[in-house]
């Protein structure tokens, strides 16, 4: 994805991890522009790069981009003012730069070359570190896999860790907005290449009708524009075409450390936490394990302003990355350190308090697991119906159920998306319109006599039937406010087929009863005084996530759907439950 710094980056005031970089000795900065790299293969890449007009040598910061190097001049600048070569590198087949373009496919190799080309510059000291967010956050992690001896450190913002889970597909079910906006928006380059300069098509007019299926139509699209879409459907599995990049089975491979940002209303959110503790557990040297640092804000990719979705998090919420970044690069690769080896690792935004607070790790040791278990009369459906949450173990009650239909599915309001923003904004947004709808169960807690904070991995225990062999199961974590607003705070999605493997699919025997384990992601929320706790369940989320179409074949090429009877259990033998990370 891009990272719009004119509308996503909005630089605000320097918090404490980056506030001092400003002070450092500034420079004049000399620009040179489209300069050629040949790669292992032969195959050239180009870069503009700002340095220092001045004599000696100096650190490199290298951002590889598909999103066309010469939109990052203020970047570029503001690192080169402050001592530092930064090298902007159109990556392959992208803009400038030659060769055919597949994403992550040449990434490492073409990471590694770079680095140690920039590494042998005359005017660098032979020190690299990686810059960059989203895709050009991948370009950093799958670089740093290749452990390029001249690599010193990187700065992964707002990216995923594993290209199966975080970025096609997530709990199985497709990533649809996200994967058909991104793939449209880069075969304009594509066209524009070989057109050059003919009449081009518009962003939704290169996506699918959101509204037909079958998803997949060739007929419809230019399919060798984006190739790696259409693999991806090939590939709904997290099988060998996913493996051969993924980032947590080679976290051992990463010699270096990382300062990784995320974001709770992030679509990567999931992505860099997991970065963060598996460089932490299991990078290949102490120095990458010891010095591996995170921070989490607010938005991401949901926006950077104090104002995400429906909340205004204060003026407190902002984030000078780049600030922070030339602070953290300052200490790895001049040796200069103005406190921050002393600080704690993790630094995180607690959102309902609005505050910023320091913490030794992730996830926090502190952190207590608390059952909310749901309970019914059988009528949980819709806002005004009587699910609710408690501590106490269920009894006897009865089920709940819902008709899933896949022609009139639950729409995607707020969360962590991403491709239109336009018609479906990210963020925390009030639910009530969704929790009006028959076809979604509802589950509050009484009103908290006290601040509760719940700060952690959130999942969902729930034992459900179909009448279908194969359906989602989709979990909303509300926050309910006085005034009966319900901001979401995270969610997941499991496509029951893939309930024990993301490997492997297994369809399901209508009727028959399952324990799903439903991730929901993370979050840091205090539930203030006066607030309740919400779960919402539904088996749609559309258009972030494909439709399950109920009948077991591929939603991406069937071209028919039926209903779904789905039942919700919570009694003795079925104790569902919402499990949380409550801090004492």
């Amino acid at each position: 994805m891009r990272l719009h710094h004119s509308c996503v980056f909005v630089i605000l005031a320097a918090q404490a991890l980056g506030a001092s970089v400003y002070a450092s000795e500034k420079y004049s900065v000399k620009i040179e522009t489209n300069v050629a790299m040949t790669t292992r293969d032969g195959i050239t890449l180009r870069a503009d790069i700002y340095r220092p007009e001045a004599p000696g040598k100096f650190p490199v910061i290298l951002q590889r981009t598909p999103y066309d190097k010469r939109n990052d001049v203020s970047t570029g600048m503001s690192f080169a003012s402050h001592g530092f070569v930064f090298i902007d590198q159109d990556v392959r087949g992208r803009n400038g730069s030659e060769g055919d373009w597949y994403p992550f496919k040449f990434e490492s190799h073409d990471g590694y070359d770079a680095v140690e080309w920039a590494a042998g510059l005359p005017y660098s000291d032979g020190k690299v570190g990686l810059y960059g967010g989203s895709y050009v956050g991948a370009t950093q992690m799958l670089a740093a896999i290749a452990s390029p001896p001249h690599l010193v450190g990187f700065m992964p913002f707002v990216t995923a860790t594993d290209y199966h889970e975080d970025w096609a597909y997530q709990g199985g079910a497709f990533q649809q907005l996200l994967a058909q906006a991104w793939s449209s928006a880069l075969a304009l380059d594509g066209l524009t290449r070989r057109t050059a300069g003919s009449a081009l098509p518009t962003h939704w007019d290169l996506m699918h009708s959101p509204v037909d299926y079958p998803l997949l139509d060739p007929g419809k699209t230019t399919a060798d524009l984006a190739k790696y879409y259409f693999d991806w459907i090939d590939h709904p599995t997290d099988d060998e075409y996913w493996k051969q990049w993924s980032i947590q089975r080679n976290f051992d491979k990463i010699r270096v450390p990382a300062l990784v940002v995320g974001g709770w209303y992030d679509l990567f959110q999931d992505g860099s936490l997991r970065t963060y503790m598996g460089i932490r557990s299991n990078g290949g040297t102490e120095e990458a394990r010891k010095n591996t640092r995170l921070v989490m804000i607010a938005g991401g990719h949901a926006g950077m302003s104090p104002k995400i979705g429906d909340v205004d998090f204060g003026k407190k919420s902002g984030l000078d990355l780049t600030g922070l970044a030339i602070q953290w690069y300052n200490y790895l690769l001049k040796g200069i350190d103005d406190g921050i080896s002393k600080q704690p690792q993790v630094r995180l935004f607690v959102m309902g308090k609005n505050e910023w607070r320091d913490e030794n790790d992730w996830p926090l040791a502190r952190a207590k697991s608390s059952s909310y278990y749901l309970h019914s009369h059988g009528k949980a459906n819709t806002l005004s119906g009587d699910g609710s949450l408690s501590a106490t173990l269920p009894e006897s009650e009865p089920s709940d159920q819902y008709v899933y239909d896949p022609d009139q599915p639950v729409p995607t309001r707020g969360g962590v998306v991403l491709g239109d923003t336009a018609h479906y904004p990210p963020g925390p947004l009030d639910q009530r319109a969704i929790e009006s709808r028959p076809d979604v169960l509802v589950y509050t807690t009484p009103a908290f006599k006290q601040d509760v904070e719940v700060t952690g991995h959130v999942e969902l225990d729930l034992y459900v039937s179909s009448s279908a062999v194969d359906t989602d199961f989709v979990g909303k974590l509300i926050d309910v406010w006085p005034d009966g607003r319900a901001e979401n705070l995270t969610d997941g999605i499991l496509r029951a087929r893939y309930r024990a493997s993301m490997e492997e699919s297994e369809l399901m025997n209508p009727g028959e009863v399952y324990k799903l384990k439903i991730d929901l992601w993370s979050t840091s929320n205090v539930f203030l005084t006066g607030h309740k706790l919400r779960l919402e369940i539904e088996s749609s989320n559309f258009p972030r996530f494909d439709r399950n179409l109920n009948n077991g074949l591929n939603p991406e090429t069937t071209t028919s759907a039926i209903k779904a009877t789905n039942m919700i259990y919570h009694d003795k033998a079925h104790p569902s439950a919402l499990i949380l990370p409550v801090i004492p």
